[in-house]
Formats: structure tokens, C-alpha cells, sequence
């Protein structure tokens, strides 16, 4: 049913609490491909980012550490677990994090996306945003949000 699964992490250890799903749907559903992707902070999304007293070069070299540490992050975390014979790639992009996964996921032919996510409601959701939340708004696939450990029940 499933032959390319998206995986969007951001480097913490909530994002990987999906890692036993993603091993699980993989073997059980006979996945050809998991993606693993980090849209990397850039200079401009940045909250202290975007003013004019930074270099071009200032702004380049900070993308540029952003973009490389994500690579790193993800090639690394790409290797560790056993997925069987799945191919694994890894993907970094910039810009937009919601609306690039959901890009990527059509470019890519994603089946489906399986992301963390805080659980939060209420005002905290409203004024924090949630990049679970717009992904399952905007994404044309399934996309299966797995709550965070220690997740307290609420509206």
C-alpha cells in the first residue's frame, strides 16, 4: 500500500519518536523508500534574522552551516537503524517548513508522511503554530501524526 513514506524531522528527540513507527510501517506494509527530510533554518526564517546591518557573505555562511548540519544530522540518523532492504534517502530543504513538505511530498510521489507532534491545543496551538498541523491541512497524502511521549489527554 505504502512504497515511499516522508519523514520530516527537525534534529530533537520528539521529531524521532517516530522512528518505531516508521520501522514497523516499513516492514509490515512492505515500504520501497523512506525519505528522511529537514527543511534547515535559514538566515531570513530565523527570528533574529532579516535585518540589513548583515552581509551577504555573513548571511551565505550562515545558510550554508544551517544547510550543512542538517545534511549531517540526517545522514547520520539515515544509517543507524535497521530498516531491511528499504532504500533510505535523505533530503534537507530551506524555505517555508509546512508548505515545503507539502511540496516535496507531491514532488517526491510521498504515499504517505509520518510526523511528531506536541499534542498542543487551545491558545498554545494558536499562537505556537503547529507544523504537524498545517502539513495535515495542506499535504494531498495520509499523513499519520504520532503524539510525543508524555502527551497529557485534552480539548
Amino acid at each position: 500500500m505504502y512504497q515511499k513514506v516522508l519523514v520530516p524531522l527537525d534534529g530533537s528527540d520528539l521529531a524521532e519518536c517516530v522512528l518505531p513507527h516508521v520501522k514497523a510501517i516499513a516492514r509490515g506494509c512492505g515500504v520501497g523508500g523512506i525519505i528522511f527530510v529537514r527543511v534547515a533554518d535559514t538566515f531570513f526564517s530565523h527570528p533574529t534574522g532579516g535585518g540589513g546591518e548583515f552581509s551577504d557573505e555573513l548571511i551565505k555562511k550562515y545558510d550554508a552551516s544551517s544547510k550543512a548540519a542538517a545534511e549531517r544530522y540526517l545522514k547520520q540518523l539515515a544509517g543507524q537503524p535497521d530498516y531491511g532492504k528499504v532504500n533510505i534517502e535523505t533530503k534537507v530543504l530551506t524555505g517555508n517548513t509546512a508548505e515545503k513538505l507539502a511540496d516535496f511530498a507531491k514532488k517526491s510521489k510521498a504515499d504517505l508522511i509520518v510526523i511528531a507532534t506536541h499534542g498542543r491545543s487551545g491558545v498554545s496551538r494558536w499562537v505556537w503554530g503547529s507544523v504537524a498541523d498545517r502539513l495535515l491541512r495542506s499535504a494531498c497524502v495520509p499523513v499519520l501524526m504520532v503524539r510525543a511521549p508524555g502527551c497529557e489527554p485534552g480539548i
